[in-house]
């Protein structure tokens, strides 16, 4: 048998090499049941579409292609909000191999949470060196790149997350604006829901196209929706104690109607422009012009979703007359043009929709 070839080349770091996810093959799924406050969401809903998927193959008459586990450190683990407890099927010790291992979201302290796991670890990384994948939901993530397993990877996580991330892990690849990332056989998901993004793509990787296409259309998932990028709302890195850069932040976003030249910037706050370029893009992760350009495309993205405006009095509203460079700008920020983000997300055309 040969690989599965991938399942969509346009999702950045896609890695189809590694020697896994053969059909029709059955695959045994590790779901993990971590310790620590995790998403109850991420574990139900995953075992969910995937049960129906093996019970619409069942249908179909052919062969099923998941052997679901849910997989634990202990017998009885209750969610870090204490309102539920699962009962785990496996313990870690009890699965000799795996062929796919999920990793929900698991909020906290990242440090705290490697300490609860602390035996997940050596399995996880066992498990992969044996040929294992692994997929990562939400801020998940950041337990793998904790441990080492995203140095050089190219990753996801949610976009309000992604600062944070690239700070503690400066050796990952975030690309904070994906729904979903595969590479070396670690896929990754973006925010929130997004999560159902990646399931319907490891149904498609391990059970086919036609599959997961009928799986989406019964869960209602937007089977190629690749970025998360809309729904990012840019609010600058602030937790930072470089007080000019924090001044000329406050700046930039009063003045966002204005055109903003850096080097009349550098010249209010007296510092080089050199000098002061390094020192923005240490505090904020964003170079200055990045900064400047990303105010004005939220506050077109408000007045967009809010107000009758136009497209074009939107753009004169935040300081753009060139209506080309509006558009390109807004769409490296968001993945759609202004006119698209309007009818899309403005109340009024919704109702009317």
């Amino acid at each position: 048998m040969s690989p599965v070839p991938c399942v969509n080349p346009a999702i950045s770091g896609v890695d189809c090499d590694r020697p896994i996810a053969y059909l029709p093959t059955m695959k045994h799924v590790s779901i993990i049941i971590p310790r620590g406050h995790f998403s109850l969401t991420n574990v139900d809903a995953t075992h969910h579409v995937m049960s129906w998927v093996n019970d619409h193959a069942t249908n179909m008459g052919v062969e099923v292609p998941f052997d679901l586990h849910l997989v634990g450190l202990s017998a009885n683990q209750t969610s870090g909000s204490g309102l539920y407890t699962i009962h785990p099927d496996l313990l870690i010790d009890d699965v000799p191999r795996t062929d796919l291992i999920i990793i929900p979201a698991i909020h906290g302290d990242v440090q705290q949470n490697i300490k609860l796991n602390s035996e997940l670890i050596p399995w996880l990384k066992k498990h992969y060196d044996n040929g294992a994948e692994i997929a990562s939901m939400c801020v998940g993530s950041f337990f793998l790149a904790a441990i080492g397993m995203l140095d050089g990877v190219p990753c996801s996580t949610h976009w309000q997350m992604a600062d944070q991330f690239k700070q503690l892990f400066p050796e990952a690849v975030m690309m904070d604006d994906k729904i979903l990332t595969d590479a070396s056989g670690i896929y990754t998901s973006g925010g929130a829901f997004s999560f159902t993004n990646l399931v319907i793509y490891l149904v498609e990787k391990y059970a086919g196209r036609e599959m997961a296409v009928t799986a989406a259309k019964a869960f209602m998932i937007d089977i190629d929706r690749q970025s998360q990028s809309p729904f990012m709302m840019f609010s600058g890195q602030k937790a930072h104690d470089d007080d000019t850069v924090l001044k000329a932040q406050d700046y930039i976003e009063s003045h966002f109607r204005e055109k903003i030249a850096v080097e009349s910037l550098c010249d209010q706050f007296g510092v080089s422009r050199r000098s002061f370029e390094r020192r923005f893009k240490y505090a904020t992760s964003n170079t200055i012009i990045e900064y400047i350009q990303r105010v004005k495309i939220e506050a077109a993205k408000k007045s967009l979703e809010g107000s009758r405006k136009t497209v074009g009095e939107v753009m004169y509203d935040v300081g753009y007359s060139d209506a080309k460079a509006f558009r390109n700008v807004f769409k490296k920020y968001t993945g759609l043009s202004p006119l698209e983000y309007r009818n899309k997300y403005n109340k009024e055309l919704a109702s009317v929709a």
